[in-house]
């Protein structure tokens, strides 16, 4: 059974702080591969910003497609809006039976589980591979054993900052994988 971590995001856009997480996750942990899962709108946060979904996936798609470990998946724009993981995990889990999902997730996340819809189902059916945010150390949950703490890098980049940056004028070629910048920059995606 192939153990696939699960990392669902709105990539928006990805940057090279998610492939320092995703990498620590494939060469440090038990898993073997891990999924991009593009979301195409998270119940939790405001949408003005969000670039159209196949723009987003785009961009991780030729960030990670010559990478054998990594795969992007759009399974959520098909399935009921808004998307809920405990939906996503649970169609993933039935289609897919010859592999084992992982959640990632930050531990600011980890810290908030409980507003997510049905926790206490993903929690009891999947392990959760937690990489650190400053600030937060998953507060009520850090101790369950389904949670695994992982000594990924700490990450400061967002996404929110090279949109911020990009509509700012400033360079941030080096922020991103070369060719997921280079298809922004030709779309002039976050300029205005």
């Amino acid at each position: 059974m192939s153990k696939i971590g699960l990392f669902f995001g709105s990539f928006n856009p990805i940057h090279v702080g998610h492939l320092l997480i995703a990498n620590y996750m494939v060469e440090f942990t038990e898993l073997d591969k891990l999924w991009f899962v593009v979301t195409p709108h998270n119940p939790l946060k405001t949408k003005n910003t969000l670039l159209h979904d196949r723009q987003r996936l785009e961009m991780v798609r030729l960030a990670i497609e010559n990478n054998y470990k990594y795969s992007v998946s759009d399974i959520e724009f098909n399935l009921e809006k808004p998307s809920y993981t405990v939906k996503t995990l649970a169609y993933l889990s039935e289609k897919y039976p010859q592999h084992q999902f992982y959640l990632i997730i930050g531990s600011d996340n980890l810290q908030t589980f409980n507003k997510w819809k049905s926790y206490e189902s993903i929690l009891g059916n999947y392990k959760l591979l937690v990489y650190p945010r400053p600030g937060y150390d998953g507060g009520n949950f850090k101790d369950h054993p389904s949670v695994i703490f992982t000594e990924a890098p700490v990450v400061e980049i967002s996404s929110t900052f090279i949109r911020d940056a990009v509509k700012a004028g400033k360079n941030v070629e080096f922020f991103m994988p070369e060719a997921s910048f280079k298809y922004m920059s030709e779309m002039h995606f976050y300029k205005k």
